[in-house]
């Protein structure tokens, strides 16, 4: 299974992330944050209800097809859902976006020519639930069987392993057809949607020069929040919010 796919222990990672982190301070301190990336969700979202895997809200079946936009500091972007392509990662990500989960969600994973990554809350108090390894059976929902192939412009929940799909999410920016190779990969990446030509021109944009974070750098940011990535990743963008676009109606009245 491929190294950034895992999830890593806390007590076990906190001395790689110290020097990860040396490493990259000097770069993020030598420029300011960028105010912008701080914006407040323009909408009020339930904490209690994205707080609770176990809640109905977060549970919910999604249409056949959906759209959902996700407005960043970077640009706006569509992804366009099949539900049929894998109906569990469509209904967890519709059930995510329709509540209000990535709103204020950091792209802690830029990689360019492979992926960009993001889904883990950035209020600790969110996470507790989310990341709680007790309450895997509520957490993840069970693999999909993969139909299609991890082709640039599609989007794919992160695992770590059979049956872990939780929140993290990623965009392959480039063919990464070498994850569709279970036997290789140890895992089942199914995408369960994808993002139009003008919608990767701003994925493409999203600010990637801290390059791959250090491997201690998701249990942090999952204890810490977008705390953490304030003080030592403060140029990451930011997803401003996301949502479920419903289809309007033609009007035929005359």
């Amino acid at each position: 299974m491929p190294k950034w796919m895992t999830t890593v222990g806390l007590c076990g990672v906190l001395a790689l992330l110290a020097i990860g982190i040396g490493l990259q301070q000097g770069q993020a301190q030598d420029a300011p944050a960028d105010e912008d990336k701080d914006a407040t969700p323009p909408r009020e979202v339930d904490l209690k209800v994205i707080a609770d895997p176990a809640h109905e809200k977060m549970n919910l079946t999604a249409p056949d097809t959906y759209k959902a936009l996700f407005e960043t500091t970077a640009g706006d972007f569509t992804v366009h859902v099949t539900r049929e392509w894998a109906p569990k990662g469509a209904d967890r990500f519709y059930s995510l976006v329709k509540n209000g989960y990535y709103d204020g969600n950091r792209f802690f994973r830029v990689v360019e020519g492979f992926v960009v990554q993001w889904g883990i809350h950035g209020n600790p108090d969110v996470n507790k639930a989310w990341f709680d390894p007790r309450n895997d059976k509520v957490v993840n929902i069970k693999d999909d069987k993969r139909k299609k192939s991890n082709k640039a412009g599609t989007i794919t929940f992160a695992n770590a392993g059979p049956n872990t799909r939780s929140t993290q999410l990623f965009i392959n920016l480039d063919d990464n057809t070498n994850l569709d190779d279970e036997a290789l990969v140890g895992s089942i990446f199914a995408p369960f949607g994808e993002v139009d030509a003008e919608g990767m021109k701003v994925v493409k944009k999203l600010f990637s020069e801290y390059g791959e974070p250090p491997r201690g750098l998701q249990p942090m940011l999952a204890q810490k929040g977008n705390a953490i990535l304030d003080e030592y990743f403060p140029k990451l963008d930011a997803i401003t919010s996301a949502t479920i676009v419903e289809d309007k109606k033609e009007d035929k009245s005359e």
